[in-house]
């Protein structure tokens, strides 16, 4: 199973783009985040010409996300447990879900794409949405391998934190001014580790960044952000055999300001001796 992670920054603006990368990688399931569309919207033809079927969850023109597949998709849900929503002002524990998770289970893996907030501000309220988003993830990854560890789980997406110093080569994100760098940013990403996931990709792709601002020049300059990630369960990373990061997708016509980040899976047991020892 081939599988990618990609931030398409508006699904009917690169709807070409899009279909044409997935044929062309062959692609069995593209999780996408930023589709900024409601279902109705979607372009949802050129996918099925490709062969794809599409799950899509979105509420207006922001946010939104979606899985097309090549391969059957159950039990589609467009949350998980505890998941906080978010609406301006708003101070009860029941403010209305926004459209920032959807996921499937395919082949008996448990596949999610999630676009995390944003956080805008070290001292805005979507900064404490973020960090609330974080927590609930984290139980709900301890649920869920507590349950049953053996479980192929992988939470895929736009996670809008550089984990480390060497993820951020973006001048105007600076630790204490800025988000995505924050300790406490930080600290929410590494307990989903905490909680049994391992970042599928870098062991294979130790270096590169997803994302590049169309400000500035950024991409240009390589001045980008690692902060879209491919986070498995045990069962899960066992089975990676291959990971890149699609920057060439960041060129050309029209890119998005993210690009693809992609993992070759092989859940054959009976080729376990073949694949190569990735986490020692």
């Amino acid at each position: 199973m081939r599988i990618a992670t990609w931030n398409v920054n508006s699904v009917r603006a690169r709807v070409e783009r899009v279909v044409a990368f997935a044929q062309r990688e062959g692609i069995d399931v593209l999780l996408m985040q930023e589709i900024k569309c409601k279902p109705e919207q979607f372009p949802f033809q050129p996918f099925e010409d490709a062969g794809y079927t599409v799950e899509a969850h979105g509420l207006n023109q922001w946010n939104g996300v979606a899985i097309a597949s090549r391969l059957p998709m159950e039990d589609v849900q467009t949350s998980f447990p505890g998941m906080p929503g978010f609406k301006k002002g708003y101070e009860g524990d029941d403010a209305p879900l926004e459209a920032r998770a959807i996921s499937a289970l395919i082949e008996g893996t448990r596949l999610w794409s999630l676009y995390v907030p944003n956080g805008r501000g070290l001292e805005d309220p979507h900064y404490a949405y973020k960090l609330r988003f974080y927590a609930a993830l984290e139980q709900y990854v301890r649920d869920e391998l507590s349950k049953d560890p053996q479980l192929p789980l992988a939470l895929t997406g736009d996670f809008n934190v550089a984990p480390f110093d060497a993820d951020n080569a973006d001048p105007s994100i600076v630790e204490g001014v800025t988000t995505h760098v924050s300790p406490e940013e930080r600290a929410a990403f590494f307990a989903l580790g905490d909680a049994g996931l391992t970042d599928v990709v870098r062991p294979l792709v130790p270096e590169g960044f997803t994302f590049w601002d169309y400000k500035q020049l950024r991409f240009p300059r390589n001045e980008g952000l690692r902060i879209d990630f491919i986070l498995g369960s045990p069962a899960f990373a066992d089975a990676v055999e291959g990971a890149s990061i699609e920057r060439d997708e960041r060129k050309g016509e029209g890119p998005s300001d993210h690009v693809p980040v992609v993992v070759d899976l092989n859940f054959d047991e009976d080729d376990d001796d073949d694949l190569p020892m990735i986490f020692g």
